[in-house]
């Protein structure tokens, strides 16, 4: 499974972007968007997601 970011929710303040260790998250009309076939949710960090602890209006979910 891999996060999803909520469009009617991100704020696009771009938090997420440089905590993606695989550089899942990229930019798209003013919201952000995760790459599903990048995104392992960090399992290298124990599933701890880093995009989702930074997003400051819990726009990122699991999908």
């Amino acid at each position: 499974m891999a996060n999803t970011i909520l469009e009617s929710e991100c704020i696009a303040c771009a938090a997420c972007e440089p905590e993606c260790p695989n550089a899942a998250i990229s930019s798209a009309d003013n919201t952000f968007v995760i790459d599903a076939a990048l995104c392992d949710e960090c399992a290298a960090t124990g599933g701890d997601s880093a995009c989702k602890a930074v997003c400051p209006v819990e726009a990122i979910v699991a999908a």
